[in-house]
């Protein structure tokens, strides 16, 4: 293995490109295969979460089929497995099949392997431009009315300042309703900083792919105001069940915080920032809950699928604001289905999406390995 988490040693930061388009760059291996690709930056791996950041693989694999395909052809759709946890200390593999080459439609499949074993596959259909004709038929759901922007770039505790992308959360839609199919969680994202013109519109299809992972399954969580975030300081360090990490000094940071602030964070529903004012760290640096406003708890929370469906795949931009709102029309037996859709300010729907994952909570004996 090379010194470095990649097969070659990661070049610094690019001067004329959006740190979004750093972290999803891949190398064509061509003196191997021509359909093979590997990330040419580490990846992320979230505190607390059991492996890499799931957008990563999804944006990846995107970016891998896109550079196989014709420049008239643009991704429809897109399907994908998470089959085993990413180490962020891999490289990986991203080998690229040619399924289908038709004239108004093309199919690609992908899957990323790390030692020998896959870790993520994804099937992927692309449509040349101009194909469904002059005359069509149109509709679309759309945006609510009276959605704020606040447009200002707070810092994500979680990511880093360095985060290659920011999001601003809005208050939960119906969140005190009895129904809980019909809470709406909802956030503004966008990439940081601007998508140079090189990456043309494969960049901010990529970019929207890997922010359509923020919080995704998490929504579940969420409209059943579950507390979801690892103290444990060991599992946040080697894997935590899929839970964002939080540590003491994040604990302490996030105390000296403003609501307004919170509010605005990722995930920190009305809830977490109840729960949060309760919890106390002890003389031995421990995280203590007060039990009076414990709330249940989120044992296991991971991905299985995950489906992106891009309706302007050419009229948008990802470095610019996009709202987006989740709903869980079901939950139970230890696993969720969510949708999203993801519109540009202006109002128009760019894309949807669905996934489902594992949510289980922490039960009073152990639960069967996954």
């Amino acid at each position: 293995m090379p010194g470095h988490p990649t097969l070659i040693k990661p070049p610094g930061p690019s001067q004329n490109k959006s740190a979004i388009e750093d972290v999803l760059e891949l190398t064509q291996l061509d003196d191997i295969e021509p359909n093979l690709f590997t990330n040419t930056r580490p990846l992320w791996h979230p505190p607390g979460a059991r492996g890499i950041y799931g957008g990563a693989a999804i944006a990846q694999c995107l970016a891998a089929a896109q550079r196989t395909v014709p420049n008239n052809f643009t991704v429809h759709s897109m399907h994908c497995y998470f089959v085993l946890n990413g180490n962020a200390d891999v490289p990986i593999i991203y080998h690229v099949e040619h399924v289908r080459e038709g004239r108004s439609f093309c199919t690609r499949t992908v899957q990323a392997r790390q030692r020998g074993q896959p870790i993520f596959t994804t099937t992927l259909s692309f449509m040349r431009e101009g194909a469904g004709g002059k005359k069509q038929v149109t509709h679309s759901h759309p945006m609510p009315a009276g959605v704020v922007l606040k447009d200002v770039e707070d810092e994500d505790i979680y990511r880093g300042k360095h985060s290659p992308f920011i999001s601003q959360r809005i208050d939960i839609m119906n969140d005190e309703s009895g129904d809980v199919h019909t809470k709406k969680p909802r956030q503004w994202i966008k990439a940081r900083g601007r998508i140079s013109e090189a990456g043309g519109h494969q960049a901010h299809l990529s970019a929207l792919a890997y922010m359509s992972d923020s919080y995704f399954i998490g929504t579940v969580a969420r409209v059943h105001k579950l507390w979801r975030h690892s103290t444990d300081s060991k599992k946040n360090a080697s894997g935590g069940g899929g839970k964002m990490g939080i540590t003491p000094e994040m604990i302490k940071k996030l105390k000296s915080m403003d609501d307004e602030t919170l509010k605005r964070m990722e995930g920190m529903d009305e809830d977490v920032i109840a729960q949060l004012k309760s919890l106390d760290v002890n003389e031995k640096g421990e995280i203590v809950f007060e039990e009076a406003t414990r709330r249940p708890e989120i044992g296991m929370m991971v991905s299985l699928d995950h489906s992106i469906y891009f309706h302007s795949p050419r009229d948008f931009r990802a470095d610019e604001w996009l709202y987006t709102e989740c709903e869980s029309p079901w939950s139970g037996d230890g696993r969720g289905l969510v949708m999203q859709r993801m519109y540009t300010k202006e109002g128009r729907l760019v894309a949807s999406c669905v996934q489902e994952g594992v949510v289980r909570l922490r039960q009073d004996t152990p639960a069967s390995k996954l």
